[in-house]
C-alpha cells in the first residue's frame, strides 16, 4: 500500500470529522439567527460532507476501487501525489475555517 493513499485517507475522516463541527455551528446559528449566510455556511457544510462521505467510501470502503488506487502500478506515483495534495489542501482549509469558526 502507498503511504501517500494511507494519509489521503486519514485526511479525508479528518475532513468528516472538521465538516461535521462546523455544520453544527452553523446549523445551530441557522436556527438561532435564521440569515441566509448561516443558511449558506450550514449548506456548504452539508454538500462537502457529502462529497467527502462518497469519497471515503470510494477509497476506504469500496474493495474494487480502494485496491486499484493503492496499486503503484495501476495508478503513477504522480495521481497519488494529486489525490493527496487535494485532500491536504482541502483540510488545511477546513482547519482554519474551524478554528475562525469556533474562535
Amino acid at each position: 500500500m502507498s503511504a501517500l493513499i494511507d494519509l489521503m485517507r486519514v485526511l479525508l475522516a479528518a475532513n468528516l470529522v472538521l465538516l461535521v463541527a462546523l455544520g453544527y455551528v452553523w446549523g445551530r446559528n441557522y436556527l438561532r439567527f435564521r440569515s441566509k449566510h448561516t443558511l449558506g455556511l450550514a449548506l456548504f457544510a452539508l454538500f462537502l460532507f457529502g462529497e467527502n462521505a462518497v469519497g471515503f467510501y470510494l477509497f476506504v470502503l469500496e474493495p474494487t476501487l480502494s485496491a486499484w488506487v493503492s496499486d503503484p502500478q495501476a495508478v503513477p506515483r504522480p495521481a497519488q501525489l494529486t489525490l493527496f495534495g487535494l485532500r491536504a489542501m482541502e483540510f488545511g482549509g477546513l482547519l482554519f475555517l474551524t478554528w475562525t469558526t469556533w474562535d
